[in-house]
């Protein structure tokens, strides 16, 4: 953030203006190679900072509950619907005040205020880091699942054994030393378990414990759902890209004085978002969780597929608003780039509000899930697949566009994707974005009916804390409440 409030700030960064008047397009003015460079350099770092610290983030912030302690474990199953209020608070901070400051006040400012405000972030956090609760490294994840699929693939041949006693695991003492807890033995994805049938070499790219294969397991069966994610991704994506360019194109104002900046306009996924969420926490979980009897209300993928369904609904709503943006542009004979369409604003309103909604649902229960359903030793990997999803989402709704934009050009048809919205068929789009999350929504409900929910690893916690006689017995737990908070 520092380089890049530079690069807006300093005359040696910062491109030359354009004369007033003049269209960027229009400008014989252009950036020299080494301030783009700077500019993308600036980017790529924010990028890889990102990816070092959301998947972190969250999931220390989950870790900071005690699964012992039934008043945290219950308040560990809300902690992702204010993580993601607070995130989406800062985001709607930025849509609303950063953006107005940018546009009347300069980009050094809009900039240098995100700068200063991470800062005194770094700064809170390293004042807090002596009361948090840490976990220590325990190797690289990916190694562990290599070795289970390399010593799996070596004995492709091998039998598996009747009983799965046989198969080559750890003792309790042995996790205990290492800190780790023991995850037992699941039928699914057998052939993975060849990797700890005892045949040949002790190495530990031969032969693997039944908790790493169950961990690569638990890790890969993720898998499908992740893939059921990359098309909502892409629809969110849009809220950024196509959903403003709407809006560049209707009546701005509020009021004889004031004009909406049009990438404001995501504030209203933002409240909409924040108020949904606080009555889903509030007010829907404590009525459905009498009923089913989930301390969730909802299970992590029945939450997931209704924001699923309410994202059809979006871009139904999406496609129909566009249509009556077009016909009203056709009514006034409105049809260059710049016209503004007799519309206020607030016509986008629902798609947006709508979006915020389904926000409550895909993306707050996608990140709890993958962290969930991760193993212990690999929350951050799993939270890591929220972010995959929504990198990939972004580069596939590029890929769409692109491709659609040209597709739709051929055999001398106009396109349905124009830099002239008032020439285009973004309802067209939206419509063919409504299908592809049907067929999406589809899938999903496939795959989720097939997955199995892992077994709660309380369970081995309970075991190794006996062996070190520091509980009684497992039925007092049971009966204080620690095994029923759980959802599985």
């Amino acid at each position: 953030m520092c380089l890049l409030t530079l690069s807006v700030s300093l005359p040696s960064l910062r491109p030359p203006s354009c004369a007033k008047g003049v269209a960027y397009e229009d400008c014989t003015k252009r950036a020299t190679t080494f301030q783009v460079g700077i500019f993308y350099c600036a980017l790529y770092i924010i990028a890889a900072g990102t990816g070092g610290t959301k998947p972190n983030i969250s999931t220390m912030g989950a870790d900071q509950f005690d699964d012992f302690e039934p008043k945290e474990r219950t308040q560990k199953l809300s902690f992702f619907n204010w993580w993601m209020f607070s995130i989406f608070f800062g985001t709607l901070f930025s849509n609303t005040f950063l953006v107005y400051i940018q546009d009347n006040v300069g980009w050094s400012v809009g900039y240098g205020i995100p700068t200063i405000g991470l800062l005194l972030s770094i700064l809170v956090f390293l004042v807090g880091t002596p009361f948090y609760r840490h976990k220590f490294p325990s190797g690289s994840p990916f190694t562990r699942m290599a070795k289970v699929l390399v010593a799996a693939l070596r004995k492709w041949r091998v039998s598996l054994p009747d009983d799965p006693k046989e198969l080559h695991e750890l003792s309790l003492e042995e996790y205990d030393k290492a800190g780790k807890f023991r995850i037992d033995y699941t039928p699914s994805l057998r052939f993975l378990n060849k990797a700890a049938v005892k045949s040949g070499p002790n190495t530990s790219w031969i032969l693997c414990p039944v908790t790493q294969v169950e961990e690569t397991k638990q890790m890969i069966k993720m898998i499908p759902i992740l893939i059921a994610t990359f098309i909502p991704s892409t629809t969110v994506a849009q809220v950024h890209t196509l959903f403003i360019k709407q809006g560049t194109t209707l009546d701005l104002h509020m009021g004889p004085h004031f004009e909406i900046p049009p990438a404001s306009l995501t504030a209203f996924v933002t409240i909409f978002m924040l108020s949904s969420l606080v009555i889903y926490d509030r007010y829907i979980v404590p009525t459905i969780k009498k009923y089913t009897k989930n301390p969730r209300g909802f299970t992590l993928l029945q939450r997931m597929g209704i924001g699923l369904v309410i994202h059809v609904i979006v871009m139904i709503t999406a496609s129909l608003t566009e249509r009556r943006r077009l016909n009203v542009a056709r009514d006034h004979g409105i049809n260059d780039a710049k016209g503004i369409v007799p519309l206020t604003i607030f016509t986008l309103l629902p798609q947006f509000a709508l979006m915020g909604i389904a926000d409550t649902f895909v993306e707050v229960a996608k990140i709890e899930f993958f962290y969930d359903q991760a193993p212990p030793g690999m929350k951050s990997l799993g939270t890591s697949y929220f972010t995959t999803s929504l990198g990939i989402g972004n580069f596939l709704s590029s890929f769409l566009l692109t491709n659609v934009a040209k597709i739709t050009k051929k055999h001398n048809h106009k396109g349905w994707i124009l830099d002239n919205l008032n020439e285009s068929h973004l309802d067209y789009y939206y419509a063919f974005y409504a299908v592809l999350s049907v067929l999406n929504l589809v899938f999903f409900v496939m795959v989720s009916k097939s997955y199995v929910y892992n077994t709660d690893v309380m369970e081995s916690k309970i075991e190794l804390l006996q062996a070190r006689e520091m509980l009684p017995s497992k039925a007092i737990i049971q009966e204080n409440g620690v095994m029923k908070d759980g959802e599985k």
